[in-house]
C-alpha cells in the first residue's frame, strides 16, 4: 500500500462529539472529514471540511455524503444501514463497519443472539414481546433490566424491574404495551464494569488496555485505565474482546462493554460499532487514540500502537442543571492549572440535565501512583467545573 498526503476524505454520519474528535484526529493525517447531521452547526462542524444538514436516515443526504467522500463511517447507531449500503454501492465507496454489523448492533436482541452463536458469554436474557414475557423473566431471574431493543443509549431505554407488579409500568416507560420490542436481562452480581476498545483493521487486530467504568444512573461518569482488577481477569477481558471482533464484520473501532462477575468471570454486556466514551482516555493516555485508530482502520491504513503511555482517568462533564439553557462552563482555570490534566469541550450550544458536554482527562506521568487516588483527584477536578 502506498499512502500519500493530502489524503482521502472521510464521510461520517453523525456530527456530535465523537465526530468532532474523529475529525480532530484525522486532520494531522491529512484526512479531511465531511459530516452529516440534522443539527445545523453541529459540534463537529467547526473542525470539519463541511457539514451536510440532514437526518441520519435520509437516503438523499447519505447519498450526497457518499458522492463527496472516499470512505463512509458513522459515529452514531441511528444511521440507517440500508441507506448506507445503497449509497456505498451507488458511489462505489466502502462503508465500515459494515451495514450488516450496524444492523445487528442496532437490535439488542440480535446482538445477544449473535454473541451466543459465537460462543461468547453474556448475561441470561429473554425476549419481551408482551407484558407476560417480562413477568415470566422476573419470576425466572428475579430482578432484571428491561432494555428497548432499538434506540436506547446512555441509559435511556433501560428500566430496572424488581417485581412482576412493576412489569407493565416499565414497558410503558420504554415503549408500547402492545408491542414492547424489548428484552429482559438478568441482573449480574458484578464486581466492576469493564470495557475494551478493540480495533479491526485491514488484516490486523489491536486492543487497548482494559478500562474500568464507573456508572451512575446508567450513565458513564469515569473510566480508569488500567482497570483495578487482576491480571487474570484483564486477560479474560482481552480474550472476550478479541472473540467479539472475530464475530463482527468490517473495519473500525468497537467499544466492548463487559461485566466482571464476583467470581472473576467475564460477560459481554453491549457493543458499540464506533469510538466509545470509555475510550476517550486514549487521546492523552495511549500512543494512538481510538479516534485516529478509527480513521486508519476505516481507510484500510496500518493501525497504530495501542500501548498505554501512563495510568489515566477520564471523567465526563455532564450537564449539572435543572433545565435546558445556553452552555457556559466556569472553573476551567482549575483544569488548566493542574499538571497533566486536559479539558475536552464538545462545543454544544445548549446544556441539559445530564447531557455530555465534555470530559477531563488526567494522567499519572510517573506511573507509580495509586489509581484510586488518581480517580478521586480527577473526579474532584471535574466536579469543580460548574455551569453558569
Amino acid at each position: 500500500m502506498t499512502i500519500t498526503v493530502p489524503g482521502p476524505t472521510l464521510g461520517v454520519v453523525g456530527g456530535g462529539q465523537l465526530g468532532r474528535m474523529l475529525a480532530e484526529a484525522a486532520a494531522p493525517l491529512g484526512v479531511e472529514v465531511v459530516v452529516l447531521d440534522p443539527t445545523p452547526d453541529c459540534p463537529a462542524a467547526p473542525v470539519t471540511r463541511d457539514q451536510i444538514v440532514g437526518d441520519f436516515d435520509d437516503p438523499d443526504a447519505i447519498g450526497r455524503l457518499a458522492d463527496r467522500t472516499d470512505a463512509l463511517t458513522y459515529e452514531i447507531e441511528l444511521a440507517d444501514p440500508d441507506h448506507l449500503a445503497a449509497a456505498s454501492a451507488d458511489a462505489d465507496v466502502p462503508v465500515h463497519p459494515t451495514p450488516e454489523t450496524l444492523r445487528t448492533i442496532q437490535d439488542k436482541w440480535a446482538e445477544k443472539e449473535m454473541l451466543v452463536e459465537a460462543g461468547i458469554p453474556v448475561p441470561e436474557y429473554r425476549r419481551v414481546d408482551a407484558v407476560a414475557d417480562l413477568e415470566a423473566a422476573v419470576e425466572e431471574f428475579g430482578a432484571v433490566m428491561l432494555k428497548a431493543r432499538h434506540g436506547g443509549y446512555d441509559g435511556r431505554g433501560n428500566v430496572p424491574v424488581r417485581s412482576v407488579e412493576e412489569a407493565e409500568a416499565a414497558i410503558r416507560e420504554i415503549g408500547s404495551v402492545d408491542d414492547p420490542d424489548a428484552l429482559a436481562e438478568a441482573f449480574v452480581d458484578f464486581e466492576r464494569e469493564l470495557s475494551v476498545i478493540g480495533v479491526q483493521g485491514d488484516g490486523e487486530v489491536r486492543t487497548f488496555p482494559v478500562g474500568e467504568n464507573v456508572h451512575e444512573e446508567e450513565i458513564l461518569r469515569e473510566t480508569v485505565v488500567p482497570a483495578r482488577t487482576s491480571d487474570a481477569v484483564a486477560e479474560r477481558a482481552q480474550t472476550a474482546a478479541r472473540d467479539v471482533l472475530d464475530a463482527l464484520d468490517g473495519r473500525g473501532v468497537f467499544g466492548i462493554e463487559l461485566f466482571e462477575t464476583a467470581a472473576g468471570e467475564i460477560l459481554v454486556n453491549e457493543i458499540a460499532p464506533r469510538p466509545h466514551n470509555s475510550g476517550h482516555w486514549s487521546i492523552e493516555g495511549a500512543v494512538t487514540s481510538q479516534f485516529e485508530q478509527h480513521a486508519r482502520a476505516v481507510l484500510g491504513w496500518p493501525l497504530g500502537s495501542t500501548r498505554q503511555r501512563a495510568p489515566t482517568v477520564s471523567a465526563n462533564v455532564l450537564g449539572t442543571v435543572d433545565e435546558e439553557r445556553p452552555a457556559e462552563l466556569a472553573g476551567v482555570e482549575r483544569v488548566l492549572d493542574r499538571e497533566a490534566a486536559h479539558l475536552h469541550w464538545y462545543g454544544k450550544e445548549q446544556v441539559r440535565p445530564l447531557r455530555k458536554m465534555g470530559h477531563v482527562t488526567a494522567t499519572d506521568e510517573a506511573g507509580d501512583g495509586d489509581p484510586t487516588a488518581l480517580l478521586e483527584s480527577t473526579r474532584e477536578l471535574r466536579d469543580s467545573l460548574t455551569f453558569r
